[in-house]
């Protein structure tokens, strides 16, 4: 993976970071991801005016997708009504580049090397190091939210491999991810206008400006993720962009006055060993 792509993909963990950040503390996590996902089609819908149409050939992949992104957020909302989101979330997050990785051998060829597995595997040891907190299994001990936690994370896998190969069959990567933004934009805020209608449209107007900078964000994250992998191995994308999870940290310890501890520090350093090996790939 060149310096580019690698400082690119950072920069996606950063935003998807930042995102993620507005989700901490909110009234309603269902809701606001509502918010920020319909925000995402929102900004991009004046871009899919400007950007030509994904080759004919990446379209049965932005289909494959959407679908794939709506099952995401099934088991997502599942699994944050069942068991805490600090039980759920690291998760996901933290075993979806290990399945990414079976599946790019098994449906894009690419064989992972030595560094680059030592790089995924410290990369997903170190996210749930720092992301699951000590006391979430005396709070969380709720099979059903595991699951649902651990299917999501093959859900994020299967979309991951998607968009990996959708992108690079659709000759331009950006024109993938403007259209995949504003097409999957469209069932989940459907499914939100008809089952909360009233709640949802409150919970906008209350902050519109914080929708729209989620979605922004959430937007940017992604885009820049889809193109990364038209220029390096899906599997090391997936994992180098888990590094969200380590400036997630370093947001709460600096604004939120999050203490780090022992444990989240030596996940800081996994991460951080991580990305050095997948440099060295």
């Amino acid at each position: 993976m060149t310096l580019e792509v690698s400082l690119a993909v950072l920069l996606a963990a950063l935003l998807h970071a930042a995102w993620n950040a507005l989700l901490k503390g909110a009234s309603d996590v269902l809701l606001k991801t509502a918010a920020i996902v319909a925000a995402a089609g929102v900004v991009m819908a004046p871009l899919a005016l400007i950007v030509p149409l994904p080759a004919r050939a990446s379209w049965p992949y932005l289909a494959a997708s959407i679908a794939t992104h709506v099952a995401y957020y099934f088991c997502m909302v599942s699994a944050y009504r069942i068991g805490d989101l600090s039980l759920a979330y690291p998760l996901m997050r933290g075993v979806a580049p290990l399945i990414t990785a079976a599946l790019g051998i098994a449906f894009i060829g690419e064989l992972p090397g030595l560094w680059s597995w030592l790089g995924i595997m410290m990369i997903c040891i170190g996210v749930l190091a720092l992301a699951l907190h000590a006391d979430s299994a005396a709070r969380g001990q709720h099979g059903k939210a595991v699951a649902f936690a651990l299917a999501n994370a093959g859900v994020i896998a299967a979309y991951t491999i998607i968009d990996g190969i959708g992108a690079r069959s659709a000759g331009n990567p950006w024109s993938y991810s403007v259209w995949l933004f504003v097409l999957d934009a469209i069932p989940f805020t459907v499914w939100i206008l008809a089952t909360r209608r009233r709640e949802f449209v409150a919970f906008v107007a209350a902050q519109p400006g914080k929708s729209l900078a989620g979605g922004a964000a959430s937007a940017a994250a992604y885009a820049i993720a889809i193109w990364a992998m038209t220029h390096a191995p899906v599997a090391a994308v997936a994992a180098l962009r888990e590094t969200s999870v380590l400036f997630a940290a370093l947001i709460g310890a600096r604004v939120l006055n999050e203490r780090l501890t022992a444990r989240r520090w030596a996940g800081v350093a996994a991460v951080v060993a991580g990305v050095m090996a997948l440099k060295l790939a």
